[in-house]
């Protein structure tokens, strides 16, 4: 097969725009790999002439704190993606299945709400959490980053309900389902791509966070992994390689979750994206 002289050109322009974004990503990786000198070589050393792994040494095996840290973000996050689907779920199909009164406007609301910055919630947040003694918990975290994932998952759901025929439903109920069953056992199998797609993202909501984790946890026990990386950074400077290392740690599970699920991602975003 034969390709044109624009499909070159396009293929090298996907390729540089390519690059650029994957070269941050680069950058992270070779830094933390590199001696501390070589940091910060001028003119910068784009290939590192020397590898070592001091950096993951004595932030992994020699300081387990950040282990920690990572078990905090892991819970959170998990916490999130499923507390996400079980609510987005039943409001999606709803909204998609039944004419309720006010759902137009319910939708333009969901829609707001993705312009508003995280950082408003956070303080009505922390006053309704004090009140119910919910600070420093898995709880407060979890409940607060799924008000911004919440909001993403219906308006990504709801168009995927749309999108299935009504009548395989009926045929199930004909044959003796009630309406639940008929949603368990025949629009929910259906759903696979949409919910990775929808818990994938509510992860990388909650793995990603910083604003929920300052505000509503001050204890280091609850404290995810992001609030770990301030650690590297003081007054008089920054540990870059320890900084770029723990970074790279906490990279990875976003990479490896990309790589492994972006076959049902794709496909649940262009699904959700029918109607």
């Amino acid at each position: 097969m034969k390709y044109t002289i624009r499909q070159y050109g396009m293929f090298v322009i996907a390729l540089l725009i390519t690059a650029v974004f994957l070269f941050p990503i680069y950058w992270m990786i070779t830094t933390s790999v590199k001696p501390i000198q070589d940091v910060f070589a001028t003119p910068p050393m784009i290939f590192p002439e020397t590898i070592q792994f001091k950096a993951y040494i004595k932030n992994i095996v020699e300081d387990q704190s950040i282990l920690l840290y990572l078990k905090n973000s892991l819970i959170i996050a998990i916490g999130t993606s499923l507390l996400t689907l079980l609510l987005a779920l039943p409001a999606a199909y709803a909204m998609a299945r039944f004419r309720l009164k006010g759902s137009g406007i319910f939708l333009l609301i969901l829609l707001v709400t993705q312009m508003v910055p995280g950082i408003m919630t956070a303080m009505p947040l922390f006053i309704l959490f004090s009140h119910f003694n919910l600070l420093n918990s898995y709880v407060a975290l979890i409940i607060g980053n799924t008000t911004l994932a919440l909001p993403f998952a219906i308006l990504i759901m709801r168009p995927f309900f749309l999108s299935i025929p009504r009548g395989l439903e009926d045929a199930a109920v004909i044959d003796g389902c009630n309406r639940f069953t008929a949603f368990v056992k025949v629009v929910l199998p259906l759903t696979k791509p949409t919910l990775l797609t929808v818990g994938t993202f509510s992860f990388l909501f909650a793995w990603g966070d910083l604003i929920f984790a300052l505000t509503l946890a001050t204890d280091e026990k609850i404290r995810p992994l992001t609030m770990g990386l301030t650690k590297f950074i003081g007054q008089y400077g920054t540990q870059w390689d320890g900084l770029m290392a723990v970074s790279t740690i906490a990279a990875a599970p976003i990479i490896i979750m990309f790589v492994l699920l972006q076959k049902y991602i794709v496909s649940g975003i262009t699904a959700g994206s029918e109607k």
